[in-house]
C-alpha cells in the first residue's frame, strides 16, 4: 500500500529556510505547488459558478491564508506542506462558494463539476475501458451524463474518486485527509467506482459506447 509522499528534499530545506520568516521562500514553497492546488480547485468548481468565480483567485486566496497560518504549520507540521497546502485551498473554495450559492441556489443543479475530458476518464474507469471515444455520445453529452451520476453518490465517495482518480493522492494520502483508516480508503474507492458502474450502466452507458 503506498505512503504518504513525503516531501520533496528541496521542500524540506526551504520550510526549514521559512522558518528565519522570510516570505520570499514561502513564495517558493508555494509556487512549487500552485497548478496542482489549481487542479484541486478546478475539479470541485460548479459549472454553473465558473462565470463567477475563478480557480486561480482561490489559489490566490489560499496563498495569502496558508501565509496567514503559516508560523501554526512549522510549529506543527500535521502533514506534508502539500497536503496541508491542498486542505488550506479546499477551504479557502468552500468559504468562497458560499458567498455566490446564495444568489444561484436556485439555478445551480445537483451536478458534480469535472471537466468533460475528466467525467469520460472516469467513466472509462468505472466501467473498465479503454481510451477509445465514444460512437454513439458526443463527449458533451457522456461528460453531462457521468456528472449527474457521479452527483448521485456520497460526499465522501465524490471526494475520494477525485483524490484517487484525478489528484493522484495515495490510499495513505486520501485517508489522512479523510481521516479514515488506509484500508478503508481502498475499499471506499471500490465501491465508489462500483456504484458509478451500476448507475452509468442503469443511465444506458456500456462499455461498448466509450
Amino acid at each position: 500500500m503506498a505512503e504518504v509522499t513525503p516531501d520533496s528534499a528541496e521542500t524540506q530545506q526551504l520550510l526549514t529556510q521559512a522558518q528565519q520568516g522570510g516570505r520570499a521562500t514561502f513564495d517558493r514553497l508555494f509556487s512549487r505547488h500552485r497548478s496542482f492546488l489549481r487542479r484541486v480547485i478546478e475539479l470541485r468548481l460548479d459549472s454553473q459558478l465558473r462565470s463567477r468565480i475563478d480557480p486561480s483567485d482561490v489559489v490566490q486566496e489560499a496563498h495569502l491564508e496558508a501565509f496567514r497560518r503559516f508560523a501554526d504549520y512549522l510549529r506543527r507540521k500535521p502533514i506534508p506542506f502539500r497536503l496541508w497546502l491542498r486542505k488550506t485551498a479546499c477551504e479557502r473554495l468552500i468559504m468562497i462558494r458560499r458567498q455566490h450559492i446564495d444568489a444561484l441556489r436556485r439555478s445551480v443543479g445537483r451536478e458534480l463539476p469535472f471537466p468533460n475530458s475528466s467525467s469520460v476518464q472516469l467513466a472509462q474507469h468505472a466501467l473498465a475501458t479503454g481510451p477509445s471515444p465514444s460512437q454513439q455520445f458526443g463527449q458533451w453529452e457522456m461528460a453531462r451524463q457521468v456528472r449527474q451520476m457521479v452527483a448521485q453518490l456520497s460526499k465522501t465517495d465524490r471526494e475520494i474518486l477525485l483524490m484517487r482518480n484525478f489528484e493522484g493522492l495515495s490510499y495513505r494520502e486520501t485517508a489522512k485527509i479523510l481521516d479514515i483508516d488506509p484500508a478503508a480508503a481502498r475499499k471506499r474507492h471500490g465501491r465508489a467506482l462500483l456504484r458509478l458502474h451500476r448507475l452509468l450502466t442503469e443511465s444506458g452507458l456500456t462499455e461498448s459506447q466509450l
